[in-house]
């Protein structure tokens, strides 16, 4: 005998029913999950909004500038009494200074000014007198004689520093020095390229003999002098 099933009984009649019930209600679930929004309960807020605070506080009120009262107007001018010129003022006459030609001119004697004695330098190039140098005291043109003597006595006195010789130095020392007024040699200066060239230089000219001093309007005075000296290697 077979068994007979009953038509309420099977399952698979309406599963494609449930089955589209089922997705739709996992999609909507899915759907809202997504779309589900939260906010985190805060009471922070905004103060700067809060006007009515604000307008609460008291502005305080501006000061008046106090400015300072005007001045008092002047008072009238006291009322001037005229009076009469009763008393006579003797009057003051000033006398001319000038001289009539009724009057005599009394003569004054010249006065003398007492010349003063000051330590002058009148450069060699200008002087009246120039110095004379021992064996010039003849000749006629005592300045072109006395560049000549310099030069003499240069020639003769004149010695090569060995050291500079060995080192090779070589070059032009300017000499100046000072005619005193008398006659004898003094400030001494040197500019040269070397010590040892200097030196030489100022032993030939404190070897120069003691001249007749330079004089100008008649008075001896002092006289600068300045000469190059060349040293150059043969």
């Amino acid at each position: 005998m077979e068994p007979k099933k009953n038509p309420k009984a099977d399952l698979t009649k309406n599963s494609s029913f449930y089955f589209v019930i089922g997705l739709f209600a996992v999609m909507l679930f899915t759907y809202v999950a997504f779309e589900w929004k939260t906010y985190d309960k805060s009471n922070d807020y905004d103060t700067s909004m809060n006007v009515d605070d604000l307008l609460d506080e008291e502005v305080p009120m501006t000061e008046q500038i106090k400015t300072p009262p005007p001045p008092p107007p002047p008072q009238a001018p006291e009322i001037i009494e005229v009076v009469e010129d009763e008393e006579e003022v003797e009057e003051t006459v000033i006398e001319s200074t000038e001289t009539s030609q009724d009057e005599e001119i009394i003569e004054v004697d010249d006065v003398v000014v007492d010349e003063m004695d000051e330590d002058l330098d009148v450069p060699f190039s200008v002087i009246e007198d120039v110095p004379v140098f021992p064996g010039c005291e003849g000749a006629s043109d005592k300045r072109a004689c006395f560049n000549s003597m310099i030069q003499k006595h240069i020639s003769k006195n004149f010695r090569y520093p060995e050291i500079a010789q060995e080192m090779g130095i070589q070059g032009r020392v300017n000499v100046m020095f000072v005619i005193q007024k008398d006659g004898s040699i003094g400030g001494v200066r040197m500019r040269g390229p070397d010590k040892n060239l200097e030196k030489e230089a100022a032993r030939i000219i404190d070897k120069l003999p003691k001249m007749t001093p330079g004089k100008q309007r008649g008075r001896a005075v002092r006289v600068p002098f300045s000469i190059p000296i060349t040293f150059k290697l043969q």
